[in-house]
């Protein structure tokens, strides 16, 4: 295991390009979902050896649901199967997005509150059927706290700063990917697809922030 002298606490973790990679290998674009799921154990594995606190990964977007309804149900598949077979695991999972729409997978409801499952030794978050306005117009309805600060008031709350994010795929956006969690976040491209995750992938970009100016503003 390679050791690093900065090790972000909290990494977000954009699992783009499946779709792309089911059509070069000859398959139907939902094809790919399902085999972006492995690599998520895989990076969960090496972030727990590693001694980070949190890890977030960037499910589907309430936007994403305007695809054929074939991938829809693929990519919540996917999401169901990532959550349930990591309950099985070491981890505090919490599963964000809309829950009053018909889209967000009603397996997941039970992790809506953070979970301890085994030791409980990471933060596992989750962003399913999630939007960016929606998370942020939660801070207005919830006016009985507006005495706090809007992290304090938003649907994702319960989820920290982000020191690092990586994104899979060699797109270059955020895609509404916790916009006040992100705020002072490095941001890391791959050229490969998330079905092709490697755990060199993720010293890669570690190597990378190494040598990044974290100022936070100041």
């Amino acid at each position: 295991m390679r050791t690093f002298q900065r090790l972000p606490q909290h990494i977000g973790i954009i699992p783009d390009g499946n779709r792309r990679w089911a059509q070069s290998k000859g398959l139907q674009k939902q094809d790919g979902y399902s085999h972006g799921v492995r690599p998520g154990f895989e990076l969960y594995r090496q972030c727990v050896e590693l001694g980070v606190k949190e890890i977030t990964f960037y499910g589907f977007t309430q936007d994403n649901t305007k695809r054929p309804p074939v991938q829809t149900q693929a990519f919540q598949k996917a999401c169901v199967d990532a959550v349930q077979e990591l309950s099985r695991y070491d981890a505090n999972l919490l599963v964000i997005g809309n829950t009053d729409s018909p889209l967000f997978p009603p397996e997941l409801i039970p992790y809506t509150k953070r979970v301890k499952v085994g030791r409980g030794l990471i933060n596992v978050n989750f962003l399913v059927n999630y939007g960016w306005e929606w998370d942020l117009n939660h801070s207005l309805e919830n006016r009985s706290s507006e005495k706090q600060r809007l992290s304090q008031r938003i649907a994702s709350c319960d989820i920290s700063r982000i020191d690092l994010i990586i994104r899979w795929g060699d797109r270059r956006r955020l895609s509404g990917f916790l916009p006040v969690q992100s705020i002072y976040a490095d941001f890391y491209v791959l050229d490969k697809m998330w079905p092709d995750f490697s755990p060199e992938d993720l010293y890669q970009a570690l190597d990378w922030y190494q040598n990044q100016d974290v100022t936070l503003g100041g």
